[in-house]
């Protein structure tokens, strides 16, 4: 792989690894001064425009069409089914489960590792990692990662000023994990004759927005959409498209 294309599939979580480092360093230095309703306007500024960008997301799924099925009917299927399996699985409280046991593991060892544990659960455990890992990884497309970089780097302010600088370690865990995912998908795109408009993967991409349209209402407080029980669908959305372009 080229520099240029190596880049391109990861350039998302290099921004993402320096807006933590740029806000962890800001952080240290306002030493917890940073009052609670800047915390709370930043993430609603954040969670606008990620609805912007949601909607844009979703409406891959007008080109999603395989034969006479139509993208939206497809998603549609795809939420419900992969939503389903997710309710089954109960993803929403294993994940829950997986951040409170790492808490009691390390409980009792000082700010720094809480610090590195809370900063790394927050900035990659969650469907906006994976939706936009995979999205720079198979369009070159690092817009959504963009967005969930800005809002780490300013909630790493808020944690580093609590916790200190062990929230900067958070950094090996986002190269580690979303620099993964995105190669894996780059990996799978370049067997792709044209990704950008292969129908499977614009499905993925619809669907993808659609569960970032329920992040957006999470960060601003309008309700509680159970997003990661919605996962299974990000798997589901290939299969499906191949089982339409086979019934047609």
């Amino acid at each position: 792989m080229e520099f240029a294309d190596f880049w391109t599939r990861t350039s998302g979580t290099w921004i993402n690894a320096a807006t933590v480092a740029l806000g962890t360093t800001f952080g240290l230095l306002l030493h917890g001064r940073l009052p609670e309703r800047m915390q709370r306007i930043t993430v609603q500024g954040v969670g606008l425009v990620t609805v912007f960008i949601a909607l844009s997301m979703a409406g891959s799924l007008a080109r999603a069409t395989v034969g006479r099925l139509d993208g939206v009917v497809l998603g549609l299927l795809t939420l419900v089914i992969g939503g389903l399996l997710g309710e089954w699985w109960r993803l929403e409280e294993v994940l829950e489960g997986l951040g409170n046991w790492i808490k009691r593991r390390v409980g009792g060892s000082g700010a720094f590792t809480e610090g590195f544990v809370a900063a790394s659960l927050l900035f990659c455990v969650g469907p906006m990692t994976l939706i936009g890992s995979l999205n720079n990884g198979l369009t070159g497309d690092a817009t959504l990662l963009v967005m969930k970089a800005t809002l780490d780097g300013l909630s790493s302010v808020a944690l580093a000023s609590a916790y200190g600088i062990g929230v900067g370690l958070s950094i090996l865990v986002i190269l580690l994990y979303q620099g993964g995912v995105s190669l894996a998908a780059g990996a799978l795109a370049q067997v792709l004759p044209d990704p950008a408009n292969d129908p499977r993967i614009l499905l993925v991409t619809g669907v993808g927005g659609i569960m970032m349209i329920g992040i957006a209402l999470n960060l601003l407080g309008l309700g509680r959409v159970r997003v990661a029980s919605f996962l299974p669908a990000l798997a589901l959305g290939p299969l499906i498209s191949a089982i339409a372009h086979w019934i047609n």
